[in-house]
């Protein structure tokens, strides 16, 4: 891979090399603690490359791919090579800019991405994946990744936190974040077997609104000592309301007896949850992420067949902004308004959510999140952040990722941004020796000083 890769004009050099090496802070991933611990050394590129990775499984449907091939029982070679006819032809979409780089510096491999150059691109990567005996903890050093910030069931047990913990052998500071998805998801099926988990690991009976809260309670603090610093949710649905104690407990109870509620009530019960939510993560002084605009699980066929996290999640509808503000300015009246980042999936609410995150100094915009985290779409995310705020207090790049390699997106990133910056100081926008601090801190310091 070249030096030069995606860096527009010789600014942008010269920023990159500012911020090539800083550490990694990975405030928001899906990768497996129980894998970071257990650190077994990867097989071969089809098995790093593909297991569980629900974008490049998109990829290759949409190619035309056997589900076979892909989530099914064909060899890792099989898969491999059908994800490099899928990727041939795959031009400005995120995963050709990514599976280049990361074959360039995790593999050391730079053959052009071609069905011809497939058999060598696995003898080269496998014969290096051998030599290095590449692992989970291998990438993640090799990434020199600070702070990896995993999402949590609030009913886990964190005992793969706490193994990694007492070991004490990896650099990287490896933290649980308190994820609620499972808490209000009131209306899936298996949720009163959900509440029972709850109960049984809170030690707390859940037979109404407060006993739940108080299970919450006790919840969060079990993740505070064990290093929790982010609370995160990724829900398709949005409170349009705020239900008093006694509407919430009276709807939590028709749940608890598995009445069916209206969405209504089931919406007005969400806003008095966040409401409790923002009073808890204020108080302990945490980062509370809302991921927004996604539907999930839209190919009901392929659901059955794989389950949730397949590749048939989607872009949902946009979020009113009329609620969002609802939400916010309540929490700020209540003094319940953490250091909230709002993500947005739905391209179309960026620049509304951008305006209403400037009328509360707590809430910030995030990165470009799943579909958007592609060049044009991470560059607009920033240019966006920049007309309706400041650049240079944006906390920068995440993975959201199950894959180990997926570090190579801090350095996507990095270079998307310096090139941007760069730009403006070549079109004498900007001050140069200003780009460098504010490359710095949008690529480390800013959530290095949070953590």
């Amino acid at each position: 891979m070249r030096t030069d890769y995606l860096l527009k004009n010789n600014t942008a050099l010269r920023l990159y090399q500012s911020v090539k090496d800083l550490p990694i802070v990975d405030y928001h991933c899906h990768l497996s603690p129980k894998e970071i611990f257990e650190d077994l050394p990867f097989d071969n590129i089809g098995e790093i490359w593909l297991a569980g990775d629900h974008y490049k499984w998109r990829l290759m449907r949409a190619a035309g791919i056997d589900e076979e091939l892909i989530t099914g029982c064909a060899s890792w070679y099989d898969k491999f090579v059908n994800y490099i006819s899928a990727l041939e032809f795959a031009s400005n979409n995120p995963l050709y800019h990514w599976s280049q780089m990361e074959l360039s510096i995790y593999f050391k491999v730079d053959l052009p991405l071609t069905s011809e150059n497939a058999q060598e691109i696995w003898n080269q990567a496998n014969a290096y994946i051998k030599e290095v005996k590449l692992s989970p903890r291998k990438l993640i050093e090799s990434s020199n990744v600070e702070t990896i910030c995993t999402t949590d069931d609030l009913a886990d047990d964190l005992s793969w936190h706490q193994k990694i913990k007492e070991e004490g052998k990896l650099k990287a500071n490896v933290l649980p974040s308190f994820r609620y998805d499972n808490l209000i998801l009131m209306q899936r099926d298996g949720y009163l077997n959900y509440v029972a988990k709850l109960s049984a690991v809170s030690g707390i009976a859940i037979k109404d609104l407060a006993s739940l809260k108080e299970a919450v309670k006790s919840r969060l603090a079990f993740f505070l000592e064990r290093g929790c610093r982010c609370t995160d949710v990724g829900i398709p649905y949005f409170p349009n309301a705020i239900a008093t104690e006694e509407e919430a407990n009276d709807t939590f109870q028709s749940v608890l007896n598995g009445e069916k509620i209206s969405h209504e009530k089931y919406l007005a019960l969400l806003g008095n949850l966040y409401l409790y939510f923002g009073k808890l993560f204020t108080e302990h002084h945490m980062m509370s992420q809302w991921h927004l605009a996604v539907t999930r699980n839209t190919n009901s066929k392929l659901f059955a067949r794989c389950g949730a996290d397949c590749g048939c999640d989607c872009i949902g509808q946009t979020v009113s902004g009329n609620d969002l503000i609802m939400m916010l300015d309540t929490l700020q009246q209540n003094n319940a308004l953490p250091l909230t980042i709002i993500y947005s999936l739905n391209p179309a609410n960026l620049e509304q959510i951008a305006s209403i995150a400037g009328a509360y100094p707590q809430v910030r915009s995030g990165a470009a999140w799943w579909f958007n985290d592609h060049l044009q779409g991470i560059a607009k995310q920033m240019e966006i952040i920049s007309q309706y705020s400041i650049l240079g207090e944006f906390f920068g790049m995440l993975t959201d990722s199950r894959s180990f390699l997926s570090y190579a997106r801090h350095d996507y990133f990095r270079r998307i941004l310096c090139s941007l910056v760069g730009q403006w100081v070549e079109d004498g926008e900007y001050y140069e020796p200003s780009a460098v601090k504010l490359v710095e801190n949008v690529s480390y310091y800013n959530i290095k000083k949070w953590m």
